[in-house]
């Protein structure tokens, strides 16, 4: 019994350990209003970070210099459902009888939307330059 306890107990902590969380909080800050409101030239990496979050892509460009790139797809699925039914109830004097008609139909429709912001680095790691693109579809 007390093997059996000491590897559930590994068990849980090594799941601890490795896990990353989801944080939805970051997905919302990165919007083309955030990049442009928030983000300017001069910035340090930090100050980036702290309004967009961590970046998907760190590459570096000709210069040897980071480029950060944040790439965000988002997918929505509408779904309209209609249903109609008839009910009727009749009956004699001493029999009845109930019966029915039901249908339902469905239909739904799927947009997406991608937002991508490149941010480059200077010598000194503040912002010298960035662009966003952004598409629905």
């Amino acid at each position: 019994m007390h093997r059996f306890t000491i590897i559930i107990a590994i068990a849980v902590l090594s799941g601890c350990v490795g896990s990353q969380h989801y944080n939805p909080q970051a997905d919302e800050q990165l919007t083309v209003g955030t990049v442009q409101k928030e983000i300017r030239i001069g910035m340090s990496g930090a100050e980036v970070a702290q309004v967009l979050g961590s970046p998907n892509i760190v590459s570096t460009d000709e210069d040897r210099n980071e480029v950060w790139i944040y790439d965000k797809i988002s997918t929505q699925y509408v779904r309209a459902d209609a249903s109609a039914g008839i009910l009727a109830i009749g009956g004699g004097s001493d029999v009845g009888a109930v019966g029915g008609v039901s249908g339902s139909q469905s239909s739904g429709a799927t947009s997406q939307r991608t937002l991508t912001v490149v941010i480059k680095f200077d010598e000194n790691d503040a912002v010298r330059d960035f662009a966003y693109h952004t598409s629905r579809f």
